[in-house]
């Protein structure tokens, strides 16, 4: 794995013998929906970070964030933001601005991918199945289906869940909360074919694809924002029980995804496998994740430890892979 087998040679933090540490500047909070995920992931990695020698700023980001961290001058920018502003290219254009080396995907590549609908684009370009789907805005949907039930509303451009809606066969009509007063996540939507099957996902860290988990949801029909940051709310089969030909088709896809849409460091890509009626079924790729969550119940370190990476070292390899114009 590129740039791994180096960093195992040294210290983390920098750490050679005349070399002051690191200094990490963690950001998280934000103020996105996700802000409480994003200071669970923030707190969970900063703490890691101390741990392996770093020396970490915490910083719970706010709109002086520029003025923030002009002063303060972190050697690298960890970015457990999530959600708009932290992992749709805007903060990364803010740290190339200043010139601090930072964590994750640069800005065109978070911008692509946060916006599902030309996500997919560019992902069916280079052959990875996608389900149709197109974006309306909300308040077109009217009375009458956007698409045959069942089908999948979800804002274009949110995370962990947030405003997703599954319509089934016997829905008569298109779910209200769309043309709502309580829907909080902007007027764009994309509406998607439902696809039948069980939840895989596949992180990529660097060039390498790791393994393939299930995401087996309790007592929750999909895998929503509970499912993901409760603790119990999911049952995560690592590595996944599916032949070894699926297995190796979705670490394929995961790293021609990652490679497609211009992702650095981790990512991680997530799909829909129905294996109802035979063993090969159909395989969907949903979409990609250039943030994915890193707190205690979350998918990216329990697969980079299946794959023999504790979470120090991949969090010190991400520090290490930091940089600027990724």
């Amino acid at each position: 794995m590129r740039g791994l087998r180096e960093q195992k040679g040294r210290k983390a933090g920098g750490e050679d013998k005349d070399m002051p540490r690191k200094h990490v500047a963690v950001l998280m909070g934000g103020f996105s929906s996700e802000r409480p995920v994003s200071l669970s992931s923030g707190n969970s990695c900063a703490d890691a970070l101390e741990k392996v020698g770093y020396r970490v700023t915490r910083v719970d980001v706010s709109r002086d964030v520029a003025s923030v961290l002009g002063e303060l001058r972190p050697d690298v920018a960890f970015n457990a933001l999530h959600g708009p502003f932290g992992e749709d290219g805007t903060i990364q254009g803010v740290l190339e601005y200043l010139e601090i080396p930072y964590t994750h995907s640069g800005v065109l590549a978070s911008a692509l991918a946060m916006h599902k609908e030309q996500a997919k684009r560019v992902a069916r370009s280079v052959g990875i199945p996608v389900a149709e789907s197109k974006v309306i805005n909300r308040f077109a949907v009217g009375r009458e289906h956007p698409m045959r039930p069942p089908y999948v509303a979800k804002p274009v451009n949110e995370g962990s869940s947030f405003g997703v809606v599954i319509v089934g066969e016997d829905q008569s009509h298109p779910p209200q909360i769309l043309g709502s007063s309580d829907w909080r996540y902007g007027d764009a939507v994309m509406i998607e074919r439902f696809v039948h099957g069980r939840e895989l996902t596949c992180a990529v860290m660097g060039d390498v694809a790791l393994g393939v988990t299930e995401i087996i949801p309790v007592g929750h029909s999909f895998y929503d924002y509970d499912s993901k940051y409760v603790a119990g709310g999911s049952k995560h089969e690592c590595p996944a029980k599916i032949s070894p030909n699926i297995y190796q088709k979705i670490q394929t896809l995961s790293l021609k995804a990652h490679q497609a849409i211009g992702c650095r460091g981790v990512s991680r890509s997530d799909f829909r496998y129905d294996d109802r009626h035979s063993e090969n079924g159909e395989l969907v790729w949903l979409e990609i994740n250039t943030q994915p969550g890193m707190t205690p119940t979350s998918l990216v370190p329990e697969i980079a430890a299946q794959a023999g990476h504790d979470f120090g070292e991949l969090l010190s390899w991400m520090v290490e892979d930091a940089s600027c114009l990724r």
